[in-house]
């Protein structure tokens, strides 16, 4: 293998091998070549990334090699996280959402007395992602917080306004909201959001 076929390869391997890294060790047995070649390989690998300002670099943890990103970029990649549009929403957060957007201002309490399970993740999560927010106490024991969406909610749905929402044909109860729910789910479709993706959080909240 030549070193710049080694080069890549190298690269490719701290790659897929994620968060945990690989050893000097390991990498010299998956190319059959010298450890000390393969260390000498990723320090020239982590030496160009820097130089020509990629956005990765290689970092050396715990005996080991992985890919991380540039420690200067952390403003943009929380951007990221936190944006509405770019996060999935997981079944728990969909419904509590579905339930704000049509009975709100509401509470936590009523919301998980509707849904049967506690809210407190859920509404978290929309906090986070900027999909409610508060709208003031409720006149009741304790002020609980009512929540309501946000204009982020519009513009994640795609909705001029709320009086936009789809009507949902007259039911009770767990139909409705499964209803409702699953109009969301459609919105969301719409905006051409991955199912895959929120698969991957159903059992997060």
């Amino acid at each position: 293998m030549d070193y710049s076929t080694l080069k890549s390869v190298l690269e490719g391997l701290l790659f897929v091998s994620g968060d945990e890294g690989i050893s000097a060790k390991t990498a010299a047995e998956v190319v059959e070549t010298d450890v000390e070649v393969v260390k000498d390989v990723l320090k020239d690998l982590q030496k160009e990334l820097a130089k020509k300002n990629r956005g990765i670099r290689i970092a050396e943890v715990a005996g080991g090699y992985r890919l991380t990103t540039v420690i200067n970029h952390a403003p943009y990649f929380e951007k990221l996280a936190y944006s509405p549009t770019r996060a999935a929403l997981s079944q728990a957060a969909l419904e509590t959402l579905s339930i704000i957007a049509y009975r709100q201002p509401i509470t936590r309490i009523e919301i998980e007395e509707i849904r049967g399970v506690k809210a407190d993740r859920a509404l978290h999560n929309l906090v986070n992602k900027d999909l409610i927010e508060e709208k003031g106490r409720a006149d009741a024991l304790g002020r609980p917080i009512l929540y309501g969406t946000t204009k982020s909610f519009l513009d994640y749905f795609g909705l001029a306004s709320i009086a936009s929402l789809p009507e949902p044909s007259l039911a009770d109860g767990d139909d409705e909201l499964e209803e409702r729910t699953k109009m969301l789910f459609d919105r969301i479709e719409g905006r051409q959001l991955s199912m895959e993706d929120m698969d991957k959080e159903l059992d997060t909240d």
